[in-house]
């Protein structure tokens, strides 16, 4: 074989050298391609007790794990050649558009993940044209969120505490900024069990120990950021001081009833959604009450664990009560093909929790863009790779859910 020596012009067209990234934030988020990529780096960015408080789940975590487990089992059933040059990902939700079949599902003490908090969340849903759900443990005020975010869609996240009056304080507070939807939670009656929580001390604000000034020395960025802004407030109450599990049970109210919703449902002007729906029966319930909306959901995992698998419930719900009112889904989602998965069994609308906190404690509100990117990107690619143009093409076809899990008889 003859060999010679390359010249440079044979060269230039083969070896293309990267740009480097000045910026740190930048480099790590154009590293992470998915959800559980920006989770790994949340991880390494935040201290354990607010990472954990995040990730956790209550018990043993059964149920995350199975919900999770419950879209890896999903097998996919494409079509071929179709034309799928252009995709839509929009979709009618609770009377408006939005340009993705995807919200940002309510979580509370958000700016103890990262400073930006919920103004960092709103603001990116906005940009990406998706809902933006306020919960009444949020960290940033209902007018705040909805001065960040003018042109945004913005739900507010209900919790009914015993003191009704002002439970319902807060509901006209949130009319009067001009929030659209009332997402009524309703799987709280009291905390759950979540160990990481009681392991790590999680209070408001955070316990110094030790171990927590020990786990905080690698950690300075999220110690500087918390100490010099403002201070921790929220959304729904002055201050508090104590643990995350007493301030909800001081809080939440178990005797709330279906009567006490329809009461509710006649308070608000805007759509009502409930949240936290876990059987065929009381979903039943809620369509013949009137509700706009249902969200499938075990919180995450975070209350009873053991509970139902939502995307397995959504078959027999959506059967039972999808031309009465739209089925939602939440928990276990980490990626864009779950999205597609869920919309193919049934869900006309889904809401991510821990995926958008991991991308806000990578990197802030840009961490928060680059989580709906990716999820983005996913959805439009498994749909291309399905051979579906738009999401109401998605089917039950398209979709087998495996079971790990059976009933015995």
């Amino acid at each position: 074989m003859k060999r010679q020596l390359p010249k440079r012009h044979d060269l230039a067209p083969l070896l293309k050298f990267k740009k480097p990234v000045l910026s740190p934030k930048d480099r790590r988020l154009a590293s992470a391609l998915t959800v559980e990529d920006l989770r790994r780096i949340a991880k390494r960015r935040t201290p354990k007790a607010a990472f954990d408080y995040t990730d956790g789940a209550a018990d043993g975590e059964v149920s995350l794990a199975r919900a999770r487990e419950a879209f890896a089992d999903v097998e996919f059933h494409p079509a071929i050649l179709r034309d799928v040059s252009t995709v839509d990902t929009s979709r009618e939700v609770l009377g408006a558009p939005t340009s993705l079949p995807f919200g940002i599902a309510p979580t509370g003490f958000t700016r103890m993940m990262q400073s930006e908090g919920e103004i960092a969340g709103a603001t990116a849903a906005a940009a990406a044209g998706i809902p933006f759900a306020l919960s009444t443990m949020g960290t940033t005020s209902i007018e705040d969120v909805a001065a960040a975010a003018p042109g945004g869609r913005h739900w507010f996240q209900l919790y009914m505490w015993k003191d009704r009056e002002r439970s319902m304080a807060l509901v006209d507070r949130a009319a009067a900024a001009g929030y659209d939807t009332l997402l009524v939670t309703v799987d709280v009656p009291v905390a759950g069990a979540r160990l990481r929580d009681v392991r790590n001390g999680m209070t408001i604000p955070p316990t110094l120990s030790p171990r927590t000034v020990v786990n905080a020395i690698p950690r300075p960025a999220w110690w500087i950021n918390f100490l010099t802004t403002e201070p921790l407030a929220f959304a729904s109450l002055d201050s508090w001081s104590g643990t995350v599990a007493d301030l909800l049970d001081t809080m939440f109210d178990p005797t709330v009833t279906f009567e006490d919703l329809a009461w509710i449902r006649s308070q608000w002007p805007g759509k009502i959604s409930v949240k936290g729906v876990q059987n065929v029966e009381d979903s039943r319930r809620l369509a013949d009450l009137g509700v706009d909306a249902i969200v499938l959901s075990n919180h995450g995992g975070r209350q009873l664990d053991r509970a139902p698998v939502p995307f397995h419930l959504l078959p027999e719900v959506v059967r039972e009560v999808g031309s009465d009112l739209e089925v939602h889904l939440d928990t276990g989602i980490m990626s864009g093909q779950d999205i597609v998965a869920a919309l193919a069994h049934g869900a006309h609308f889904t809401m991510i929790g821990r995926a958008y906190l991991y991308g806000l404690m990578s990197g802030g509100r840009e961490g928060v863009d680059r989580t709906i990117e990716i999820l983005t990107g996913q959805i439009e690619r498994t749909m291309r790779l399905l051979g579906v143009t738009s999401l109401d093409e998605l089917e039950p076809r398209h979709v087998t859910a495996l079971r790990r899990l059976s009933p015995r008889g």
